[in-house]
């Protein structure tokens, strides 16, 4: 009998033997990371979680370590049977079926699933002039419930800004506590400011836009950042404004419209690549602070675009499909000449992705000489490239990450560059590096405050 206390689990997904990208299953791009689950005796082991890399759908799969000598074969040009054959290793077909189901419920499998999700998300983003938020938001409503944990939609929606605006205003003044010069003379052309999240990132946000507060106010924001999730292979623009649980920054029609009559739609076949990357949206609550609004109640306009890596192909789109770097800057550089007022760019940078958790053999925690070597490493490639940010050798850059292959991952070399050719600054001052990691030394990611003047 059931126990009417208990909750019901939800029904598992079936495998349907008459859907045809069942039979022949063919799974979208993943990442995987280890999860700790737990046995009906409450031993704990370790399970893999399922995610899509796209982040188009937000469910996952939390499944056994060893199903990854299955994924591969997961390519869309096998029957269940032969899988089942080729693997060996007990499996059989119920179990591979259950994946397989498991798979496509979540929308991780290509078919008739994952179709209708792509097209809701799609209709979703192009029902609205405005992106809504997303991290910045979940973030906000966190700062709420540190005080709060019960607090309801309404209170965070009316506390959350507040308590973000403080927050700002005691990382900024921590960070420049001790700075020479606390803030610049004028708005510089363009600043680099980190995307990771804020509890990692806040000391090079707040070195960056710290010192903006008492410049001249822009009249629109140009974000160029970095196409973590999408599919686009070049420069991807955003048709769309953004919002912040501070309100509201408008699209800037003038920065679109013009780089739309040069460079046509292939700039934004594909925007929905913006419906869920954190690059732009993170520095848009900063913008509405530092900045505030004018006196018709708007804060600055944005225009958002990614930016490939030039150093794949040569600044080429990865496919020769889309927008290639230097149409793109050439265009960009015209539409900020022709439109009214002060624009400042921002540069959405993080820099190295080291350690275990991406791919790295060495953890760098602890005080090893190995792993004081590998950060040491970490650090010096890093000074090294960002030395040719700062002597604005921007060939120089693209060269080296293509011949040593990006030995630290950069993902931002792309916008660096962008922005460097866009603003052609008389000077380039680095204003702090930091690097932050966990504490098991699994990750560590690199970022740069920079103004160009």
């Amino acid at each position: 009998m059931t126990d009417p206390a208990q909750p019901t689990p939800p029904p598992q997904p079936k495998f349907d033997p008459a859907a045809a990208h069942m039979r022949r299953p063919k799974v979208r791009p993943l990442r995987g990371f280890p999860v700790e689950g737990q046995d009906q005796n409450g031993n704990k082991h370790q399970m893999l979680g399922l995610a899509d890399a796209r982040q188009i759908s937000d469910r996952m799969v939390v499944t056994a370590p060893a199903v990854q000598v299955i994924l591969p074969l997961l390519d869309g040009s096998r029957e269940i049977s032969e899988i089942v054959t080729q693997v060996g290793r007990g499996l059989t077909r119920e179990i591979l079926e259950g994946l397989v189901a498991q798979l496509d419920d979540a929308g991780l499998l290509e078919g008739p699933t994952f179709q209708a999700l792509l097209a809701k998300t799609r209709a979703e983003f192009d029902s609205s002039a405005v992106l809504p938020p997303a991290g910045t938001a979940q973030f906000a409503d966190m700062l709420v419930q540190q005080g709060n944990p019960n607090a309801t939609d309404a209170e965070k929606a009316e506390q959350g800004p507040k308590k973000l605006r403080d927050l700002f205003d005691r990382w900024m003044s921590e960070a420049l506590k001790s700075a020479a010069k606390p803030s610049f003379d004028a708005l510089p052309k363009a600043v680099v400011a980190p995307h990771l999240d804020y509890g990692r990132g806040w000391l090079n946000y707040a070195h960056t836009y710290g010192r903006l507060r008492v410049c001249d106010r822009p009249d629109r924001v140009v974000i160029l950042g970095t196409n973590h999730f999408g599919l686009g292979t070049g420069v991807v623009g955003c048709d769309k404004g953004y919002e912040s649980p501070l309100g509201v920054c408008e699209l800037d029609a003038h920065i679109m419209n013009q780089l739309r009559s040069v460079l046509g739609d292939a700039l934004f076949t594909h925007r929905y690549d913006h419906e869920r990357e954190h690059s732009i949206e993170l520095h848009i609550p900063w913008i509405q602070h530092v900045f505030g609004k004018d006196a018709s109640g708007r804060y600055p306009a944005v225009f958002g675009a990614l930016v490939h890596d030039p150093a794949v192909n040569n600044g080429e789109s990865y496919d020769g499909q889309g927008v290639a770097l230097e149409p793109f800057v050439k265009a960009l550089k015209q539409a900020i000449g022709s439109a009214p007022g002060r624009t400042l760019v921002v540069s959405s940078a993080d820099l190295g992705h080291c350690g275990p958790a991406f791919g790295d053999k060495t953890p760098l925690a602890g005080e090893t000489p190995e792993a004081e070597q590998a950060r040491n490493q970490v650090v010096q490639n890093d000074l090294q490239m960002l030395e040719m940010v700062v002597k604005k050798q921007h060939s120089e850059l693209i060269a080296a990450m293509a011949w040593q292959q990006n030995p630290t991952r950069w993902c931002s070399t792309g916008n660096l560059v962008a922005t460097l050719l866009t603003v052609e600054p008389a000077e380039v001052e680095m204003l702090n590096y930091a690097a932050a990691m966990d504490p098991q030394g699994m990750t560590m990611v690199t970022s740069a405050s920079m103004v160009m003047r």
